[in-house]
């Protein structure tokens, strides 16, 4: 039997899919071997270090809009095996993304974009603006308890500041051909003052360490007030065995700067490396798995598709006014307020230099104004490919 090997993006949002692959095994004689499925840093370290060092063998990989344009000379084009009727079935922004120099480069499997999650049992009516949500966080924390959680660490730590700057007037890549970070402004000192504030007084102490998973963790043991999360986790909050919240919880749009809402955005894809050994087999691989089935499935457990015809079959089996349903409504509101990181080979690097110094600022290793001078230098000595 005929073996693809896989390298995958794993975790409680990811994981659910992939127990779809015996059916793609069953119907194609074909064994998929998923060589691991790792966090999304942990991935991205993992592509960078094997494809480089020559040792990569896989069929089929996870990857990122945001973090493709680094990793295109590993990967192949897939416009020829995918028709226009295909690729109609798309949200036309999540193709957008998945393009370099106009290119598709992998094909999308959501849109991510967060809502607010609190505790409806504490709090009647969802923080409005940023101010009322720190306002809020900080008097409802308690000696174990935590007003508002968030990760303090890589993307999630960054995807913060960004959206905060943006919401607070800023723009922090305002060269569209090179992603040089402007951060010395009032609205990213604003952004990483706020970020700062709300750890010191409202957070948990391991906050610099906590990354996605630890945080939608926190909330769910019933932990925390608020946080924010992709849709993907949504399962994870409403069954029992998991959650300590199921019943005391509501979702919500974000709450607004003073340039009104902004939400960072971007999109998981599956692509095809230049090491796949049967080009004609991986493609079926990413058929099934990009497929409206597939996405569909995935819906059933939080994710917003790629796809609009699997966010409409998911959406067709909600009762009309509960949750799911609200939060469907919810997501598709959010995605129009979505603020996407620059296409740019070398914008990991500077992601990186920008959350490490968020976060120093944030433990207090170096002051805010020292962090965003750093943000400006090293983040643009990392866009030339400096560092």
């Amino acid at each position: 039997m005929q073996t693809l090997r896989v390298l995958f993006v794993g975790g409680p949002m990811y994981d659910p899919l992939y127990t779809r692959l015996r059916e793609f095994e069953d119907a194609h004689n074909i064994k998929v071997e998923i060589v691991a499925t790792l966090i999304h840093p942990e991935l991205n370290r993992t592509i960078a270090r094997e494809f480089s060092e020559g040792t990569a063998d896989y069929d089929l990989i996870s990857t990122h809009t945001k973090y493709a344009p680094s990793q295109m000379q590993w990967l192949t084009p897939v416009d020829d095996v995918w028709s226009i009727d295909e690729l109609s079935k798309f949200n036309p922004m999540t193709l957008e993304l998945a393009r370099i120099n106009g290119e598709l480069y992998g094909i999308p499997r959501n849109l991510d974009v967060k809502l607010l999650h609190y505790r409806s049992d504490m709090i009647s009516t969802p923080p409005r603006t940023w101010e009322e949500l720190y306002e809020l966080a900080v008097a409802l924390r308690k000696e174990d308890f935590y007003g508002f959680v968030f990760p303090g660490k890589e993307s999630g730590l960054f995807g913060h500041f960004f959206e905060l700057t943006a919401m607070a007037g800023g723009n922090l890549f305002p060269n569209p051909e090179l992603p040089e970070p402007n951060a010395t402004t009032e609205a990213s000192k604003w952004a990483i003052t706020l970020l700062k504030n709300l750890y010191t007084r409202a957070a948990p102490p391991q906050t610099p360490d906590w990354h996605y998973d630890e945080v939608a963790q926190c909330f769910r043991e019933g932990l925390a007030a608020m946080s924010t999360d992709w849709p993907g986790g949504f399962y994870t909050y409403e069954d029992p065995k998991l959650s300590k919240i199921v019943g005391k919880y509501d979702l919500s749009m974000y709450p607004q700067g003073v340039a009104g809402r902004k939400v960072y955005s971007s999109s998981h894809t599956f692509a095809i490396p230049v090491t796949v050994k049967d080009r004609a087999a991986a493609v079926e691989l990413l058929r099934f798995l990009t497929s409206r089935e597939s996405q569909a499935f995935e819906a059933r457990f939080g994710t917003l598709p790629a796809r609009q015809d699997s966010l409409e079959d998911a959406e067709s089996e909600c009762e009309p006014g509960t949750l799911q349903s609200r939060r469907w409504s919810l997501l598709e509101e959010t995605s129009k307020f979505a603020l996407l990181p620059p296409k740019h080979k070398n914008y990991p690097f500077v992601e990186d230099v920008i959350w490490q110094n968020v976060r120093q600022a944030l433990i207090g290793n170096i002051d805010v104004d020292q962090a965003l001078e750093n943000i400006n230098k090293e983040g643009s000595a990392a866009a030339r490919g400096e560092s």
